[in-house]
């Protein structure tokens, strides 16, 4: 797959790649279990929210307070990053990328789980 996402620049993101980490971190924040993963939209094209946290990971620039507070609130629900410092960009996508990566394991399982539970010839393993 082609990323279509601009780069970064010595450490710094452009501010439409600032915006759209912005746009992910709400659509992550929205994601309801059991659902796939949510997109944004970048230059009409459809981009999942784990691209674009991929994307920031080696950013230094610094978070701004209003996607500070999504961050925390997302961590405060999940007790495995509760001692977490999050102060860059970087540090909020390495974050959020991990717990990305969690709720498709989970869900891949939770599918794989449903498809065993539910083969027509259970004689046969899956």
């Amino acid at each position: 797959m082609l990323n279509f996402l601009p780069d970064l620049h010595e450490g710094h993101a452009p501010i439409t790649l600032q915006q759209l980490f912005g746009d992910a971190l709400e659509a992550f924040d929205a994601w309801e279990d059991e659902r796939a993963e949510p997109m944004v939209i970048f230059e009409d094209k459809i981009v999942p929210i784990g691209a674009v946290f991929d994307s920031m990971l080696d950013c230094t620039d610094l978070l701004p307070r209003t996607m500070a507070d999504i961050v925390a609130d997302c961590l405060a629900r999940n007790p495995a990053a509760e001692n977490a410092d999050i102060a860059t960009f970087g540090d909020a996508a390495r974050l959020a990328s991990a717990l990305v990566e969690q709720r498709r394991l989970c869900g891949e399982a939770a599918i794989a789980a449903f498809l065993d539970h539910n083969r027509v010839d259970k004689r046969r393993p899956a």
